[in-house]
C-alpha cells in the first residue's frame, strides 16, 4: 500500500480468518479528501473525506442497510 507508514488502522472487520479482511485507515499525509480509506481483501481500495464517512455512519446508524441485511 503506498503511504503505508502514514496509515492508521482503525478497524478490521472479521478478523477471524487469514484471508487479508476489510479494514479502515486513517492516512494523516493523504489529501482531506482522500484521508479515510477502506480496504478489502481483493487489495481494492476506497478513499474518501472524513465528511464522507460521518455521513456513512450516520446513515447506517439510521437504518439505511437494515433492509440489506435482513435478508441475510
Amino acid at each position: 500500500m503506498n503511504g503505508e507508514h502514514s496509515m492508521q488502522r482503525i478497524a478490521t472487520f472479521c478478523g477471524q480468518c487469514d484471508c487479508g479482511c476489510p479494514e479502515l485507515w486513517v492516512d494523516q499525509d493523504a489529501p482531506e479528501e482522500r484521508r479515510v480509506v477502506i480496504t478489502d481483501d481483493f487489495g481494492q481500495r476506497v478513499q474518501l473525506s472524513l465528511g464522507q464517512l460521518a455521513d456513512l455512519v450516520a446513515d447506517v446508524k439510521g437504518g439505511v442497510l437494515d433492509g440489506l441485511l435482513a435478508s441475510r
